[in-house]
Parts: C-alpha cells; sequence; structure tokens
C-alpha cells in the first residue's frame, strides 16, 4: 500500500523523504511534476495536492496584486549594505509567504503566488547598454556576492527545520546580453573569465548561502545550452561546488535547444539533454515530450527520477506536506503584506541606494524656507520610474513631486510641469516657455496678475529637473516598448537634454534627478545641471526619499555599482564576452564616474591603516575613519587590492571588501577587514584559482584609489603575501 506524502517517516532527511515519495510515483507521474507553467497536477493517491512553483520577487512581488515596492536591484546595490539588503528580502519572504498561505485558503493555484522564488538575478552587469542590467547588482563580482548572498538568505529564512521560500538565483551562467539574441546567442568567454567575473557570485550563493535552486539561462556558453550544459550544470555546479537542490530553465529555454540554438532536431533530443544533464524542471511544455524521450532511448526513467527527487526535495523542506502548525512560516499574517514595517525598510533603502554625482558650489540640500521651486520633467509624476519591471503594485507610492510637496511648507509656490514627453519627438510644451519665463521674473501691475492666475507671485528660488527613463525603455526582450530592451544610446531620451538647456537658460539653480536603471550621459547633464542626483528606479517611497536628501534630512552616501563611461565608443561590442575593456576591473579608459563613487553633505579623513595580524592563511587590516564635516552621514569604506607581480593576465583592482557606516560630526570609528587567500587569488588559462608570493598593493577609502573625483583621503599600504601551508 502506497504511503501519502505526510505518512513518510518525518525523522528521515527531506532528501530521503522524497526518495520514498517519488518511488511510489509512475514515469507519468514523475513527469507530469516536471512541468510549467500549468500548476502541477495532483496525485491524489499519494497525498500530492496541486502546486505552483512561480513567483517572482525581484525587488518585492510581482504581477500579484498589493505589494511592497523596494527600490529596482542596481539601486539597492548603489547601497553597499548588505545587512539592509537582508531586511529587504527577509520582507520580501514574509510577504510570499501571507501571499501563499492566503492563496491556498482561496483555492487559488495562480502564477506568482509560489514559495519558488525566481531571484536574484546575480548576472554580471559587464555591459552597461544591457537592458536587463537594472535587475543586477551592478559590475563587481564581490559586490554581487556579498549583496546576492544576503538577498538568498533573506529569502530562504533562519529557520533550521523548514525554509521560508526557495531562492533561485539566475541566470546561470554567463549571461547578459544582447537581448535581442538571448535564445539563440552563444556567450563565448575564456576560462579565466568564467571563473574569475561570471561565476564567483553563483558559488557563494550556492555554497555560502546555502540557495535550494538555481535557474539556467536562455544562452549557450562556450557551446553548450545553459539549461543542458553538462559543464555548467554537473561538472561545475553539482560535482565541484556539491550543489544538491533544484534547477529550472528560464521560461521556454529548452524548447529553445532545438528552435534556436541547434543542438537538437526534436523537442524530444532537448528535452532528454536538459534531463540527462541536470536541469530537473522545464518552465515551458516541450517537457511533455519525456514520455516519447524514454520510448525513444533518449533519456532515462532513473535519470528523470533523480530530477523529479531534487523537486521534491524543495517541497519537503518548505514544509509543503507538513500539518501547518508545525512549520513556523504558516504563521505569517496576510496583515504583513505592505505592512508599516516593510514600506519603513523600502524607504530607508530609497534613502541609502541615492548616488550625489555632482554639487557644485553647495547646491544641495536645498532650503526648506525657498519662496519657490520648480519640479519640471516627465519623471516628476511618474509611477512607472518608481517601479522598475518585475515589479508589484503598492497604493500610495511617493512620486519625487509628492515627496518634495510633502517636505515643503504651505508657504512655499510649488510649480510643476512635465516640460516633454520622456521619448519622442514632441517639441517641448508651449506652456513651459510661459511658465518659467514668468517665474523667473519677479511682476508687477497686470503682469503680476497674469502670474497670480498661473502659477502665484513668487519667484522661483530652485529648479529641479526630474528625467531619465523607465521599463518601457530598457529591459527584457518583449517587455518594453523599445524593441529589443538594451539601449545603445547613452544618452537621454527625447527632448530631454533640449528641455534641461531651456531650463538652465533661466539662471536659477538646476538640480538633476535621473531616474534609470543603467547608466546614462551624465557629462553632457553636468553641463546644464548644478547639483545630479541619481536615483535609480527608487521602489514606492523613492520620492519621500529623494525629497528627504534634496532638503538635507538624508545625507547621502549611496555608490556607483557600476562604471559610467565617458562614450560607448570606449566599451567593446555587447556581444564580445572577453572581460577585456570592460567594467572597473579591466578597461583601461578613464570614465566619466569610477564604480564605488558617491558624493556625501560631509567629508571623512583615514587614518592609522595598519595590518593587525596573519595567521591561519588570514590578514586582517584596518582603519580609522573620521567624519571631518559639521553634519551626520554614512561613509562607505571600501577595500581594494591590486596585485603588482601576478604571472598571468589579473584585474587593475578587485574591490574586497566594503562597510557602510554612520558616523556624528567628528565621530571616528575604526574598520576592521579579514583577508584570506581567496582575496589574493588569480587564475591560470584553465580557471584554475592559485596563490602566488609577490607585492600586493591595498587601499581603504572612500572610493577607489585612483578616482580623480579626490572625493576622501585614502589609507594605502604594501603588504607581501605568500601562500601559508
Amino acid at each position: 500500500m502506497a504511503l501519502k506524502a505526510d505518512e513518510i517517516d518525518p525523522s528521515l532527511s527531506p532528501r530521503e523523504r522524497a526518495e520514498q515519495l517519488v518511488a511510489q510515483m509512475t514515469l507519468a507521474e514523475k513527469v507530469g511534476q516536471m512541468i510549467h507553467p500549468a500548476p502541477l497536477p495532483a496525485i491524489e493517491r499519494l497525498g500530492i495536492p496541486a502546486y505552483n512553483w512561480w513567483n517572482e520577487v525581484l525587488h518585492g512581488i510581482a504581477f500579484s496584486g498589493k505589494a511592497t515596492v523596494f527600490p529596482q536591484a542596481i539601486g539597492m546595490a548603489a547601497s553597499f549594505d548588505d545587512s539592509l539588503m537582508l531586511e529587504v528580502a527577509s520582507a520580501i519572504s514574509d510577504e510570499v509567504r501571507a501571499k501563499y498561505h492566503e492563496s491556498l485558503r482561496m483555492d487559488d493555484k495562480a502564477d506568482y503566488f509560489g514559495l519558488s522564488c525566481f531571484s536574484p538575478n546575480i548576472n554580471i552587469f559587464r555591459d552597461p547598454r544591457w537592458g536587463r542590467g537594472q535587475e543586477t547588482y551592478g559590475e563587481d563580482p564581490y559586490l554581487t556576492s556579498r549583496m546576492g548572498c544576503a538577498f538568498v538568505k533573506g529569502l530562504q529564512g533562519d529557520d533550521p527545520s523548514y525554509l521560508k521560500t526557495v531562492a533561485m538565483p539566475k541566470h546561470f551562467a554567463v549571461h547578459s546580453g544582447p537581448e535581442k539574441d538571448r535564445r539563440g546567442f552563444n556567450a563565448t568567454c575564456s576560462q579565466r573569465d568564467l571563473f574569475e567575473t561570471y561565476l564567483p557570485a553563483f558559488k557563494a550563493c550556492v555554497q555560502e548561502a546555502q540557495a535550494e535552486g538555481v535557474m539556467a539561462a536562455y544562452n549557450r556558453t562556450n557551446g553548450e545550452p545553459c539549461c543542458a550544459s553538462s559543464t555548467l550544470l554537473q561538472k561545475i555546479l553539482r560535482k565541484s561546488w556539491g550543489f544538491r537542490g533544484s534547477v529550472i530553465s528560464d521560461s521556454a529555454a529548452i524548447d529553445d535547444i532545438h528552435m534556436c540554438h541547434g543542438c537538437a532536431e526534436t523537442k524530444e533530443e532537448s528535452v532528454a539533454l536538459a534531463a540527462k544533464n541536470g536541469c530537473d524542471m522545464n518552465i515551458g511544455w516541450s517537457h511533455s515530450a519525456l514520455l516519447s524521450a524514454v520510448r525513444e532511448g533518449l533519456v532515462t526513467e532513473e535519470e528523470i527520477t533523480a530530477c523529479a527527487v531534487n523537486l521534491f526535495t524543495a517541497r519537503y523542506k518548505l514544509g509543503c506536506f507538513e500539518a501547518p502548525e508545525k512549520v513556523c512560516w504558516t504563521q505569517i499574517s496576510e496583515s504583513t503584506v505592505h505592512c508599516e514595517k516593510h514600506r519603513e525598510i523600502a524607504l530607508q533603502m530609497a534613502r541609502e541606494s541615492l548616488v550625489l554625482l555632482k554639487n557644485e558650489n553647495g547646491t544641495l540640500p536645498l532650503r526648506k524656507s525657498l519662496h519657490g521651486v520648480a519640479v519640471i520633467g516627465p519623471n516628476a509624476r511618474s509611477v512607472e520610474a518608481l517601479q522598475a519591471n518585475y515589479s508589484g503594485y503598492a497604493p500610495g507610492m511617493i512620486t519625487p513631486l509628492d515627496g518634495i510637496l510633502e517636505k515643503l511648507s504651505a508657504g512655499t509656490q510649488v510649480t510643476h510641469h512635465i516640460g516633454c514627453e520622456l521619448f519622442g519627438t514632441a517639441p517641448i510644451h508651449p506652456k513651459l516657455h510661459r511658465q518659467m519665463y514668468l517665474m523667473s521674473t519677479r511682476m508687477t501691475g497686470e503682469d503680476a496678475q497674469t502670474v497670480e492666475g498661473l502659477m502665484g507671485p513668487a519667484d522661483v528660488d530652485a529648479i529641479i529637473a526630474v528625467m531619465g527613463l523607465n521599463a518601457e525603455l530598457e529591459g527584457e526582450q518583449g517587455w518594453t516598448g523599445a524593441g529589443d530592451g538594451d539601449r545603445m544610446n547613452p544618452d537621454l531620451p527625447g527632448r530631454q537634454m533640449e528641455l534641461l538647456k531651456k531650463l538652465k537658460s533661466f539662471e536659477k539653480p538646476v538640480v538633476a534627478v535621473i531616474m534609470a536603471g543603467r547608466p546614462v550621459n551624465v557629462e553632457e547633464i553636468g553641463k546644464y545641471a548644478d547639483a545630479i542626483l541619481y536615483a535609480w528606479y527608487p521602489g514606492e517611497q523613492g520620492g519621500r526619499a529623494i525629497a528627504d536628501v534634496l532638503f538635507g534630512d538624508y545625507n547621502p552616501a549611496g555608490r556607483l555599482p557600476v562604471t559610467f563611461v565617458k562614450s560607448p565608443d570606449d566599451l567593446p561590442d555587447i556581444r564580445d564576452y572577453s572581460m577585456k575593456g570592460r567594467t572597473y576591473r579591466f578597461s583601461e579608459k578613464d570614465p566619466a564616474f569610477h564604480f564605488g563613487f558617491g558624493l556625501s553633505y560631509t567629508s571623512f579623513e583615514y587614518s592609522g591603516f595598519q595590518t593587525l595580524e596573519k595567521e591561519s592563511g588570514t590578514m586582517k587590516v584596518s582603519a580609522c575613519v573620521k567624519n571631518s564635516g559639521a553634519v551626520a552621514g554614512d561613509e562607505v569604506v571600501q577595500l581594494y587590492v591590486r596585485d603588482e607581480e601576478s604571472s598571468v593576465p589579473v584585474p587593475n583592482l578587485q574591490l574586497r571588501g566594503f562597510r557602510r557606516i554612520h558616523l556624528l560630526p567628528g565621530e571616528e570609528k575604526t574598520v576592521c577587514f579579514t583577508l584570506n587567500e581567496e582575496d589574493f587569488r588569480c587564475f591560470s588559462d584553465e580557471g584554475t584559482p592559485f596563490v602566488e608570493p609577490g607585492w600586493f598593493e591595498l587601499s581603504i577609502g572612500g572610493g577607489q584609489p585612483c578616482d580623480p573625483h579626490g572625493k576622501t583621503a585614502k589609507g594605502r599600504i604594501h603588504i607581501k603575501w605568500n601562500r601559508i601551508p
């Protein structure tokens, strides 16, 4: 007599229970549990209910109604705050659990209410033209690893018995454009680039954060379809890294093996190739061909059984077959969705994500006692620019205009106009010319009455231009209104630069607030703006956070997680996956703004950089950081390592530590980092890591040691590192 799922000995491990359960299934039943997007069918005789895996939680739950909308991933990376990232992911997973259990009560098995979260996106933002770069944590493998691990841990929870959700880092691997070619593209890279740049974040999320799942990519990597790659899925992921969780395909990616990649002739061959190499679930339809693939001898039932065991191990770890009272996560109430605590976390992350790129002559912060402020631009009231892609819906989202209105007193005249469309060739609105002329001149008599009727009698003391992009202009193939989703031109679209030039002509201080998921041409913007605040896509509380920074209630400390190049001409072809000439680690070009850069309303001094000890293969280094300015603020302390004597090609320098700290005026703190051999390793032509004796330069400061903007002093020291047996 068959045992039902909840009757199998609970003293066994989740994998052992899954093995016993799957052993009772027919081949057809096992295959039926490997196919999505439809909810997996119930197997009533084994007590297995219907189940839907799918959820999207890139920066909050997407596509399933009300949810807290946090800043887009690239903005959260700009916080350089992995502790806050853990809080964000914990809040998101609370909402996932609440929605999941409410959907069960409603007997609803729809997409985007499942416990398997197709996040985080830890691909490397190697090319700033890539439309999905906004979904990542930037261009640096170390920063991506730290933020990715925090996100995975927050999603999966800290209960020793049951996972809160299943985190599925994606897209494995070597995936970052071009979007229009992703379904048939072959990403060719060297073994050194593979192991030095493209894989470290995945390895960290799997081994350190214990991610239970991984999503494979659309593309081929070095000739092998990622969803059926023996190199990636078997040799590296399962054998080398010891991963025992579940692997799923990207949507319809297994169909692409025969339809786009030409690596198989039939769907039977495609699904067999994927299953044999460890892709357990097809987000698509071709896995229905697995039954005929078995009959044709292309794949064995034992190989299908292994896939099904991986999938059911995850469901046991989630507590899907336990009484609700045994699983602590079932107690999370529906009221947690978009609760006040989560909104506060979203606000704090939005504040920490903002990067001040320019502040000429102390333009910011603005006084709250201004007579008049003009808030101009297509993103000033844009909810779309708050949301980004893969977004949920939050009631009461705060646009930049909303935040500014909240900040100023009732006696301040605030005038708003869109100025121009976000994109397209429509001219600057004629009404703007009239408004701005009146706003820039104090009128009397008859003209004063005209001003009174149009926008009030006050002069304008500052112009806040809110510009940039939105997810309609950059993102995933097929999800934008701009073709393939990539943006090859870094300039502001449409007539936005024309608008900015017009605003500058009124001879008032101009503050540019840029909302975008990728670098835009800030050098050109800087010619016409006295201050530039990069806001990314800041989520539901973004407008409030922007206003906090503009008016001095929050001191900005965000740092760029991606290099802002001067020109696309400084970049290799987007189809070239060699890291040569890319990112701060390998480029020889002087950028507009360095990775790790960001200004503050205060200043910081560094002193006392020293090595503390060297034992057991580790080295501790520290520096004293002092707030030498007049206001409290955060500093992002960054540690970089440069190998000066390597026998093989190495990066220019590498981020190997960061810490976000808060300091009052005059306060100082000692920040300590622990380094080990991994922080000094280089890679052979075959991708093998090794450490060799030689001189290394370590630098601690508020940015890169080569950063010409000179934001802070940097401690610097040369050390001799030798392999310790």
